[in-house]
């Protein structure tokens, strides 16, 4: 007999700024250290992809926070329209909604 599956755990919430950041960083120093040792003329398109990676960290430490944002906002836009037609809104997955879920789980008769 198998056993129960349990639920999913919560997604993280993590600091995608911080992330992009550090991307654009590594980036960075890639480009110096390219730059320093100096390269043969056939490989000089590696500094071209360091400054692709370092642009593409500037516009995602950029765009991240818009993007929650936006994503926030629309969790918000949903939650007012379910309450106006008498649904449950969507709620994000929060440490205390898991809980009680799995909670109420717990104590459910299995059968």
């Amino acid at each position: 007999m198998r056993s129960p599956r349990r639920p999913d755990p919560p997604p993280l919430r993590t600091d995608d700024r911080l992330v992009a950041a550090a991307g654009t960083v590594a980036w960075a120093v890639a480009l110096v250290v390219l730059l320093i040792i100096g390269l043969p003329e056939d490989a000089r398109w590696w500094l071209w992809v360091c400054v692709c990676g370092i642009a593409c960290g500037l516009f995602g430490y950029w765009y991240l926070p818009r993007l929650h944002r936006a994503r926030a906002a629309q969790l918000r836009r949903a939650a007012r329209a379910a309450s106006r037609e008498g649904l449950p809104g969507p709620r994000p997955d929060t440490d205390e909604a898991v809980r009680r879920r799995s909670a109420a789980e717990e104590h459910r008769p299995r059968g």
